[in-house]
């Protein structure tokens, strides 16, 4: 091992298995691209450095120990990827904020985590000074382009972590909380490593392959499904500090990535740019997806351009990557979630947690080496029990073992008797001309217990006499049995959606009921 790398594992039981896959690139070719971000290139080589400048910085400068948890609240940047490797090394855990909440809300994530040292880029240091005032344990702040920009204590001893690597908590991340309070996820390093295996098959992702980058680093979807696993193969990385449909199609053409990620949000936003029709997407092998049901329209206006649109269904809790519908079948299974990634078992089951036959619906469970350790301070939580986490999703699985989400349990409609799947609607609705966007909720009704009510987006230009109660249930009577039709119908001008494009199914429950009172 480099004398590098010898001076960052210093004083460590053994070197860890993510740190010591990172180095691997390193030192096979640490002249080879690691990351473009903010107009420059950082090679593996200086990566390597990067972490363990930071490494010193959080140990010498912040008293970082293991076990502290280190936050950051900024965009997209290369230093939060620095500030993960630093985290391992130390047995510290990594505790990105989402920046699209607002003070209350992070103060109240940032304390339940306990936050030791919170970094922050410009933008944010308004709000990360408000957050590290309102935590109950003092918190220290500093502005993240710090841990490149201040000479770092090298000769500054660092901590032994208090357990083996593999088994050490590393990353905790915070859910949406679009029902009830957020909970925190805890993923170990083994478990993130894991991720990046399941990522590769997911992918078929080698070094050579380039990962264009621009979903927000404080989720595992935009830090776990390719950014941190193509660093680990030894890939490259375009990260953006934040996704917009045009840098997105410039850099398509200029960097020539071969791999993106995107959610519904980020496909529609291209889609609807005026430089799509004639974007240079030669260099792109495939584009995933994740988040949410990806609308049939804007699979097949990828798979029109030669560009094969697959999915990765995952949480959280995850890892992500749990089930994917990979590249090569992109295409004969357009909507379909795919198949479980090699390192993770399923059950769908009924309310009672018995095994469902296939075909049927049940709910899906998951467990594997990628899942969370657990939830941070909800060590028996009843979503995560003995190695499953019960995804609160509803899914059948067909004879060959694909796998088809339908829904969440808690949206599932019960209307005389009959279970209705909002997704089985939304996805016949986003089928029709004029329908932008759309989602389904159940309301209380006296004859029949509930009813499905059709939230629709129109299209610009959308004949909306088609789009009336009646003129919608007639055409979705020719591809959707009736009793599964939507009683009622609300044209809206946007559907509330968290900051991955998920939509808010309570409060657009709350805003339809007001709307029809």
């Amino acid at each position: 091992m480099s004398e590098r790398a010898n001076r960052l594992f210093a004083g460590t039981p053994e070197p860890g298995a993510l740190l010591r896959t990172l180095h691997a690139h390193v030192s096979a070719a640490p002249l080879r691209p690691a990351l473009h971000s903010l107009g420059y290139t950082i090679d593996y080589g200086k990566l390597w450095r990067r972490v363990e400048r930071v490494c010193a910085h959080l140990a010498g400068t912040w008293g970082v120990q293991p076990g502290d948890r280190v936050g950051t609240l900024c965009l997209n940047h290369d230093l939060q990827l620095a500030i993960l490797f630093a985290c391992a090394r130390l047995g510290a855990i990594f505790v990105p904020l989402n920046f699209r909440l607002a003070v209350p809300e992070l103060s109240a994530i940032a304390a339940h985590a306990g936050i030791r040292v919170l970094f922050h880029d410009a933008p944010h240091a308004q709000a990360a000074a408000a957050v590290a005032a309102a935590l109950p344990e003092p918190a220290a702040r500093a502005p993240i382009d710090s841990l490149i920009d201040r000479p770092a204590p090298l000769d500054t001893p660092l901590p032994r972590p208090s357990q083996p690597p593999g088994e050490a908590p590393l990353l905790l991340v915070y859910t949406s909380g679009s029902t009830g309070h957020p909970k925190g996820a805890l993923h170990t390093q083994a478990g993130l490593l894991a991720n990046a295996r399941a990522s590769w098959w997911a992918h078929g992702m080698t070094r050579d392959d380039h990962v264009l980058s621009v979903l927000p680093l404080f989720h595992v979807g935009g830090l776990c499904i390719q950014t941190l696993p193509a660093l680990l193969a030894g890939a490259q990385v375009t990260l953006h500090q934040r996704f917009a449909p045009d840098a997105w199609l410039d850099a398509c053409a200029q960097a020539q990535p071969t791999l993106s990620l995107m959610v519904p949000a980020t496909l529609r936003a291209v889609l609807e740019h005026p430089g799509w029709p004639g974007a240079d997407l030669s260099s792109l092998r495939g584009v995933m997806a994740g988040s949410s049901p990806i609308p049939r329209a804007y699979i097949d206006a990828f798979h029109a351009r030669g560009v094969a649109l697959g999915q990765v269904y995952g949480a959280t809790e995850t890892g992500p990557v749990s089930v994917v519908l990979r590249l090569d079948q992109a295409k004969a299974r357009p909507g379909y979630a795919g198949w479980p990634q090699p390192e993770v078992q399923v059950r769908l089951a009924d309310a009672q947690g018995i095994a469902v036959a296939d075909g049927d619906v049940g709910e899906l469970w998951l467990a594997g080496a990628n899942l969370m350790q657990g939830y941070w301070r909800q060590p028996e939580h009843p979503d995560f029990r003995e190695g499953w986490f019960r995804s609160g999703d509803l899914a059948h699985r067909n004879a060959d073992g694909c796998i088809e989400v339908v829904g969440r349990s808690k949206d599932m409609i019960i209307s005389g008797g009959e279970n209705i799947y909002p997704a089985e609607i939304e996805n016949a609705l986003l089928g029709l001309p004029g329908v932008l966007d759309c989602a389904v909720v159940g309301l209380p009704d006296a004859r029949w217990g509930e009813v499905p009510v059709a939230v629709v987006v129109a299209a610009a230009g959308a004949d909306r006499a088609a789009l009336a109660p009646e003129a919608l249930r007639e055409t979705l009577a020719l591809s959707i049995a009736r009793f599964k039709l939507p009683q009622r119908v609300v044209l809206v001008d946007s559907l509330p959606r968290s900051a991955l494009g998920k939509v808010l199914k309570p409060q657009l429950r709350a805003m339809v009921a007001a709307s029809l009172r």
